[in-house]
């Protein structure tokens, strides 16, 4: 049996125009901004007018730590958004924008897989409607604005070993991680060490995805701490006078994206901060506008749910007073083989006695996700090599959980795919949630790190160097320390190993650097090797990447 490839299945969609899709929600053609005919922005004049509306259930879409193996967790995103209208529901899904720099490198593409995804494809791959082209040039706006305020006379008193803002590319480029700027004589300003990060990775976008409007966006881009005087005190964006142009260049960014499923449901895609990262969410602004538009919106949180939905729930949730009405945890049978030590290679075989050793991990999750106080389910992410007595496993494995797992077949079937799964997570939505985060903002930083650290990673200790405990202090000391947390931590582990698969204990977190995001207002800890500026793998994906005949775009999956 030949199985066709994600491009090729999102080609042959059927799509609707834009507008159509915006009437099946109730907007006007006046309040949507097309970007041709199969993509478009919601106007902000037009979300003013939902303020007073009901907000319909959130359903959060989380999983396992992921694996070389795959999860699906944007495709069951999208594949239960589908199953939800197929059953009868007003259902909207809310998605992240895909990043280039994994796009050509490793991951591939982000708008889910085979018969789950949203369209059009290539354009929300690849520049779709620019956002975050915005993003790079009003990050980038703010560099030159702060070298250029050096350059001419420095009146501020800026400490030029002390600017903190670096500079930004949706591109993975590992030689720009560190380097020397102004170079080339007087003529060129004052040279200095520098660097870039991704995209993904900036202040401006996890900023604009926290944002509920232009003033608070400009408000938060005000507030940006981006260097230090001699004397240590901050430096802010609105001290270099560059929020108003910053907001200039972001005022259609922040416009949420409208485009369909392949079976023609509703979809926000905006936003995409880094989830090991940032904080790893679609934008505030199209979730609660979804929300006001539909009865259920089903969203996803970056990478496992130690990571993902932990930043979900402890600061999307808790800065944008949304309630979660239940969870779903994708998980696959093939990478939890890999939780339990088979290697890639082997993962077509059946394998019961590894398949019940890696459910640790999925155990993990569970309970972990149970602290949070909103009703669980888990999504079984179907593959074609799973046997009835791999799946019957998980789905005992769950039941000693108290949870309910369903075999999801929506990659090769559609909506059809995950009706049980949307029945049931109505059922789950409509007994409401006890939903809180997992630990309170009177707390000290650093007691929230340790509890983050203990009671989701199960780490017996957190290390830190004195320097670091102290910049917290500090940080509370000028008013912060009412800022959540944002771990910045391997995705592949519980751990900051990436290779201690599975539930492991026994270990301490160690912290690297703390970053303040003033503007986005939380406390990014650096844990381990994590990158900011992620490199190209040997072979990148950009190495099959081309034009062919009729112009068509080959090899993006």
């Amino acid at each position: 049996m030949t199985v066709k490839s994600d491009i090729e299945i999102a080609r042959e969609a059927k799509m609707k125009p834009i507008m159509e899709i915006g009437k099946k929600l109730g907007i006007p053609e006046a309040d949507l901004v097309p970007y041709g005919h199969t993509k478009a922005k919601v106007t902000l004049s037009y979300i003013d007018t939902l303020a007073k509306k009901p907000d319909g259930k959130l359903i959060l879409v989380t999983a396992i730590n992921p694996t070389p193996a795959g999860e699906g967790k944007t495709t069951t995103t999208v594949g239960l958004g589908d199953g939800l209208n197929k059953i009868g529901k007003k259902a909207i899904v809310a998605l992240r924008e895909p990043s280039l720099g994994p796009c050509f490198g490793m991951k591939g593409g982000a708008a889910g897989g085979g018969y789950a995804q949203i369209v059009p494809m290539e354009d929300i791959n690849l520049h779709f409607t620019g956002d975050f082209h915005a993003i790079t040039s009003a990050h980038n706006l703010l560099s030159a604005m702060i070298d250029n305020h050096i350059y001419w006379g420095n009146e501020l008193g800026i400490d030029t070993r002390r600017v903190a803002w670096r500079r930004v590319m949706d591109m993975n480029d590992r030689a720009l991680r560190e380097i020397v700027c102004s170079l080339g004589g007087v003529a060129n300003g004052y040279p200095r060490e520098a660097g870039f990060d991704i995209t993904v990775a900036s202040e401006i976008m996890a900023i604009l995805c926290l944002a509920t409007s232009i003033a608070d966006l400009e408000r938060r881009i005000g507030q940006i701490v981006v260097a230090y005087k001699k004397d240590k005190t901050p430096v802010l964006a609105k001290d270099i006078k560059a929020a108003g142009a910053m907001v200039v260049l972001l005022k259609d960014a922040l416009q949420p994206n409208l485009v369909q499923t392949l079976e023609n449901n509703p979809a926000f895609v905006h936003g995409g901060p880094f989830a090991n990262i940032a904080h790893g969410c679609n934008s505030v602004m199209a979730t609660q506008t979804a929300l006001k538009l539909a009865d259920y919106v089903v969203t996803e949180a970056g990478f496992g749910a130690d990571l993902g939905a932990e930043k979900f729930f402890d600061i999307k949730c808790r800065k944008a007073n949304l309630t979660p009405a239940a969870a779903v945890i994708v998980a696959t049978v093939r990478a939890l083989k890999m939780h339990g030590g088979v290697a890639k290679e082997d993962l077509k075989k059946e394998n019961v006695e590894a398949l019940k050793k890696g459910c640790a991990n999925l155990g993990r999750h569970l309970e972990n996700m149970k602290k949070f106080g909103v009703p669980i389910a888990v999504a079984i992410n179907h593959f074609i090599a799973d046997t009835d007595a791999e799946i019957e496993v998980i789905k005992a494995f769950a039941k000693e959980h108290g949870v309910e797992a369903f075999k999801c077949t929506h990659w090769a079937e559609g909506s059809k795919g995950t009706e049980a799964l949307a029945k049931h997570v109505v059922t789950l939505a409509e007994k409401g949630s006890q939903f809180k985060p997992i630990y309170g903002e009177e707390l000290s930083l650093f007691d929230k790190v340790k509890t983050i650290a203990r009671e989701i990673y199960r780490a017996d200790d957190v290390i830190a160097d004195k320097s670091v405990r102290d910049q917290l202090k500090t940080w509370e000391a000028a008013g912060y320390g009412k800022f959540p947390i944002c771990m910045a931590k391997t995705q592949y582990s519980f751990s900051t190993d990436p290779n201690l698969k599975g539930a492991p204990t026994n270990h301490t977190i160690p912290i690297r650097e703390v970053r303040l995001s003033a503007g986005a207002e939380f406390i990014v800890v650096v844990c381990g090797e994590i990158m900011t500026m992620p490199g190209l793998p040997k072979v990148p994906s950009a190495e099959v990447i081309g034009l062919g005949k009729g112009g068509q775009i080959e090899g993006l999956f």
